[in-house]
């Protein structure tokens, strides 16, 4: 999923769950909140993780956030 994610907002708090995400941020800067750790992750850097903890991503700053968003298995 090629995903947008609005200045200054987050996506839903997602709860455990069976799977691996992966991102690739095309544009601007994310936070990945895994459980109670958060990761920085800038234009050019991917992301991955496990889903066996709460997660969601943030965008902290005043421009948008673009990236790839990879799960699976698919839970969008």
């Amino acid at each position: 999923v090629r995903m947008t994610l609005k200045a200054n907002s987050s996506t839903e708090e997602d709860f455990p769950h069976e799977g691996e995400e992966f991102g690739f941020v095309l544009k601007g800067e994310v936070v990945i909140v895994l459980g109670k750790k958060k990761y920085r992750c800038k234009t050019g850097q991917s992301f991955y993780y496990s889903t066996d903890k709460k997660h969601y991503i943030i965008n902290d700053k005043n421009q948008d956030a673009v990236f790839i968003w990879v799960s699976s298995p698919p839970n969008f």
